[in-house]
């Protein structure tokens, strides 16, 4: 178990690119920039509906598993010259996307179903559904929920419809 905090970054595995939440003023901690309306995940999306639609994506910590090969973990295999500049990720500002879709899956996650909490934040079910790591260190999501995770390297699409053979999967969260 670690007591630090948890650093995380969203990764595309198939391109081997990644963001870093520091480009757009939030912390690295995973309860930090995880929810609805963060231009952060917002631009995540963003690439979801384009250069990255369909990719296999993982939010990596950095206290995940190492990889089979390498003994590094994705958090530590990315490098600075594959991090996506936020001028790249255009137009910044809102989220767009109703849905995001799990082609490995055929299901979707209805995001502007994600419950308000006494302080008026949703929580982003893209980063908790694609977490590596969560439950190692200080500002991961607490609760106990085997969905944490469980869209980890599955092809990703953000979109603003769903394909009629999809089935919903429960992507509310409550921190």
């Amino acid at each position: 178990m670690h007591f630090m905090g948890q650093y995380y970054r969203p990764v595309n595995i198939d391109r081997n690119e990644w963001l870093s939440s520091f480009d757009y003023g939030n912390g690295q901690k995973l309860m930090e920039h995880s929810y609805v309306g963060n231009d952060f995940v917002a631009a995540v999306e963003r690439l979801l509906a384009g250069a990255w639609k369909g990719g296999r994506i993982v939010w990596a910590g950095d206290y995940a598993d190492p990889e089979t090969v390498g003994g590094d973990n994705l958090f530590d295999r990315v490098t600075d010259r594959n991090k996506i500049q936020p001028a790249a990720v255009v137009p910044r500002g809102r989220r767009m996307f109703r849905y995001l879709l799990n082609h490995d899956r055929r299901a979707f996650v209805d995001v502007e179903t994600a419950p308000v909490d006494a302080e008026g934040f949703s929580v982003h079910p893209l980063p908790l559904l694609t977490a590596e790591g969560n439950g190692r260190g200080g500002g991961d999501y607490r609760r106990i929920d085997g969905r944490i995770g469980s869209w980890a390297r599955q092809r990703i699409e953000a979109a603003s419809n769903v394909p009629a053979d999809y089935v919903e999967f429960d992507g509310r969260f409550i921190e």
